[in-house]
């Protein structure tokens, strides 16, 4: 039982320590997003999230430019929509 208390409490100090980073490693990438280490390859070999290689191997990526890519094509909820859409008639109009 120590020893499951002991690794939890690794793991949130690990996390509170990526959490103050403004780079990530590949790994810490993975952890972060989420998303898969096949994923994530799939994704920077495509250069579909933004990444470096400084030396050709090592793929680091910047937290800023991660969390942009993240939040990119946000889903507004339909009922802030027509919230929205009642004092601009441009949202809910054809052309």
């Amino acid at each position: 039982m120590d020893n499951i208390l002991i690794l939890e409490r690794l793991d949130r100090l690990e996390r509170l320590l990526t959490a103050h980073k403004e780079v990530l490693t590949f790994e810490e990438t993975c952890d972060y997003t989420g998303i898969s280490r096949s994923y994530l390859y799939k994704l920077t070999s495509a250069g579909n999230i933004p990444h470096s290689k400084p030396n050709g191997k090592l793929i680091f990526f910047e937290k800023k430019k991660l969390n942009d890519w993240l939040l990119q094509n946000n889903i507004l909820n339909p009922s802030l929509i027509d919230n929205h859409g009642k004092g601009s008639s441009s949202l809910n109009t054809r052309p």
